[in-house]
């Protein structure tokens, strides 16, 4: 367990499941995924095909490992980012010469964690702090294991492309791959924002990442207003445009990540997690499948009746019963075997 206390005075959080910040459909996926037995060891087998020892022996000869005597501010960002997120093991930290702003978690026995020096060049310490624990809180909630998935298949689906139709069923998976990894994202923001407890920090990072340093040109309100002005669209076709436009990202446009972190930091969840009303990890195995997937189903409704978008309107109803019938299959098939309680009131 890590030992070493945050440089200023955080909430630290002992024992906490990634399942406290989880976006539903993340937590959903990933509880799913943990009750399979046998699972894990199956994806462990598969991720061999991408040799995380020659990823790590790749980043310790050609990049900078942080620590004591290296990039120590960063050292102590991850350190602290696990000591409050009790993380059991301190990940490793490689700083890459790479201008691209981006940060990444990668491996499955140990994972650890590569940020590119446009990263570093563009934040403050205290947003760097946040992108930092983001990764960690990707490392706790396994996504550093389960995106190797999505690596495999990508790899696979260029293989089989020469086959009719071989293609086209990987590509289906990696659509969905891809809609929950961004629900991911949004769940390590989370991570981030209960490890450096600044929201303004993690809202300057979104900025940043959108529009460079010039934060003096920028308004925080003007921004949220674009996220809101994103959301609406102007009519179907936009809808559907937006759609067509992020069904190949990996994560969520920097305006979405600012609002949807604007709108949890705001809405009850943080402000319960942070007086240590929170789940356990102790308690993860009991997780029930069908109450995750009712919660699933749950914030999409909710999300779909927030939004403005017009595309997402007329998709609604079909979306709704897909749900409902979802929830009615687990129900059927999982109910035996989920001894877990399936109220979903709360």
């Amino acid at each position: 367990m890590t030992e070493n206390a945050p440089d200023r005075a955080r909430t630290r959080f002992p024992g906490i499941s990634s399942r406290a910040y989880e976006h539903p459909a993340d937590r959903s996926a990933l509880v799913a995924l943990r009750s399979l037995s046998g699972f894990d060891v199956v994806l462990r087998k598969l991720s061999g095909l991408i040799n995380e020892r020659a990823l790590r022996l790749m980043f310790l000869g050609g990049t900078v490992r942080v620590g004591e005597d290296q990039f120590r501010n960063i050292y102590d960002m991850v350190r602290d980012a696990s000591y409050i997120l009790d993380l059991p093991e301190v990940p490793d930290l490689f700083v890459k010469q790479d201008p691209m702003p981006n940060a990444m978690a990668i491996g499955s026995d140990h994972p650890f964690i590569v940020l590119n020096t446009g990263l570093i060049d563009l934040l403050d310490d205290e947003e760097l702090r946040f992108v930092v624990a983001h990764e960690v809180g990707h490392i706790l909630s396994g996504h550093a294991v389960y995106q190797t998935m999505m690596q495999i298949l990508l790899q696979l689906g260029s293989r089989l492309a020469w086959l009719p139709l071989g293609n086209i069923g990987i590509a289906a998976i990696i659509i969905g791959l891809r809609e929950w990894f961004r629900k991911a994202e949004l769940s390590a923001d989370r991570a981030g924002l209960l490890a450096g407890q600044d929201l303004d920090a993690a809202k300057r990072t979104h900025m940043k990442l959108a529009g460079g340093t010039r934060l003096t040109e920028m308004s925080s309100e003007a921004f949220l207003a674009q996220a809101r002005e994103y959301d609406a669209a102007g009519d179907v076709r936009d809808g559907l445009l937006k759609f067509l436009n992020l069904l190949p990202q990996s994560h969520p446009y920097a305006v979405i990540r600012f609002a949807e972190i604007d709108r949890w930091a705001k809405g009850g969840e943080y402000e319960r997690i942070l007086a240590g009303d929170y789940p356990r990890r102790d308690d993860d195995g009991d997780a029930s499948v069908t109450e995750e997937i009712r919660n699933a189903a749950k914030s999409y409704r909710e999300s779909w009746e927030r939004t403005a978008d017009p595309f997402v309107g007329k998709v609604r109803d079909m979306a709704d019963a897909a749900a409902g019938a979802a929830g009615g299959l687990f129900d059927r098939f999982g109910g035996r075997r989920d001894t877990g309680p399936t109220d979903s009131s709360n």
